[in-house]
């Protein structure tokens, strides 16, 4: 007997996407096929909806410990697990910052028995932490060491190569990066210091600032030999100089810079801010054709919120930062329907990438012996996006009255359905993801 049967699906599996039955036993995938509905205790029938591998969302600010007041591990969770994700990758600009053992303990403490889904977090690299990130990144719960070469304050901010490559030579798990440059960024504050438009926050942090960034790391790591994940990239020259370095560097885009333009600036306003910025129409063609290369590795959704309150305030002083988490599914989705991408490569960049780049364990595709995590959807629904759907304490998107089709029906999570239909099912049952690196 089986835990339970989803039959009647249609499933993306790595021998691709057909209708059959898929049985989970213990937690895992245990059979791929023609199934009887009595050989097990329950049966969901998904019959007319995709069954797709558990959607990995490997770039959230789920801001706990220290600005609970924008979200926590909880409430951000349960946005993840609405809009279809069963894991996330915790960043670690809270305050504190994430950069000790200690640190990393009380993260993980804190999502016990609070997470909706399964959780890792990421290290921060500073300076005074270079000599001990060969160990922190082999802690558990620890999906790797997150580098800020620009965006960010105190320790967290690594913005000379000496550190950069101190950083970069200890340990051997691959980094993630934000990159931009900082000292372009001091040099240009000058343009909106006394006050402008948002619309002149990609003018500021203007493709040069990112550009500069990203060769830099690329160099330094390619000198040093290590693994690093590019993320959010957001413009036409990094999307050039990338295939060049396919041997170390991976690449992430957000389905924020893949669906919006500085038009956005003059429509949402500072709901549109975001670092790297949202930027014009040719470097979002830029991205799209990146994708249809195969230069981009993955989807994350850089869920950074900040209050409503916080963004309404005068540009520059108003935050950089959007709720990204719950709607990663249904907006690439729509991406799908359009035309944009088809269901394999949102497999492929959703699921199986992120698994791919972190080398996470028994997650990322409907596999036996897999964990049975699914993101169940319906293609075919139609649905607008809006502000009180958005379970993040922030409540807002940048979507808000957007049409869409294609939407998350249920979220299932090591054989538990903790999302049915638009509601959360149980308890938080989410647990902490496992690398292969450091099983």
């Amino acid at each position: 007997m089986y835990d339970m049967i989803l039959k009647g699906g249609t499933c993306a599996t790595p021998s691709g996407i057909f209708k059959t039955d898929v049985a989970i036993k213990d937690g895992k995938v245990a059979h791929i096929g023609d199934l009887s509905a009595d050989q097990a205790e329950q049966v969901m029938d998904v019959t007319g909806l995709h069954v797709l591998p558990g959607v990995i969302d490997s770039q959230v600010h789920f801001r706990e410990p220290g600005l609970e007041h924008k979200e926590d591990l909880s409430t951000g969770t349960a946005g993840a697990a609405l809009g279809g994700v069963t894991a996330v990758f915790e960043m670690p600009n809270t305050k504190p910052s994430t950069i000790t053992a200690q640190d990393m303990a009380d993260k993980c403490r804190r999502a016990k028995n609070r997470v909706w889904t399964d959780i890792a977090f990421f290290i921060g690299a500073a300076a005074e932490n270079v000599e001990n990130l060969a160990m922190l990144e082999r802690q558990q719960g620890v999906s790797g060491v997150k580098i800020f070469m620009g965006s960010s304050t105190g320790s967290l901010l690594v913005r000379d190569d000496a550190t950069l490559a101190s950083v970069l030579a200890s340990g051997n798990r691959r980094v993630a990066v934000h990159c931009e440059d900082e000292d372009r960024l001091e040099e240009r504050f000058e343009l909106v210091k006394d006050g402008a438009h948002v619309s002149m926050h990609s003018v500021w942090r203007d493709e040069q600032t990112a550009f500069l960034a990203t060769q830099r790391l690329l160099r330094i790591a390619k000198g040093v030999k290590r693994r690093v994940h590019v993320l959010h990239v957001t413009t036409a020259e990094e999307m050039e100089l990338l295939p060049q370095y396919k041997d170390i560097a991976t690449v992430e885009c957000t389905p924020q810079h893949l669906t919006l333009n500085d038009e956005a600036y003059h429509t949402i306003g500072s709901r549109a801010q975001m670092n790297p910025p949202i930027r014009a129409q040719r470097h979002v063609d830029a991205l799209w054709q990146a994708i249809n290369q195969g230069v981009v590795d993955c989807i994350g959704s850089d869920h950074a919120p900040h209050t409503l309150e916080e963004k309404s305030k005068d540009y520059p002083a108003s935050p950089a930062g959007m709720t990204g988490v719950q709607t990663l599914v249904p907006i690439m989705l729509n991406h799908v329907n359009n035309g944009k991408l088809s269901l394999e490569r949102f497999v492929d960049l959703t699921s199986a990438g992120p698994s791919r780049i972190y080398n996470v364990a028994a997650k990322g595709r409907i596999a036996k012996g897999y964990d049975a995590d699914f993101t169940i959807v319906d293609l075919k629904a139609e649905r607008t996006i809006t502000d009180n759907w958005i379970a993040s304490r922030s409540g807002w998107t940048p979507y808000d009255g957007m049409k869409v089709k294609g939407w998350p029906m249920s979220t299932i999570i090591r054989g538990n359905v903790v999302m049915h239909e638009g509601e959360l099912i149980g308890d938080p049952v989410g647990e902490a993801v496992r690398f292969a690196e450091v099983l």
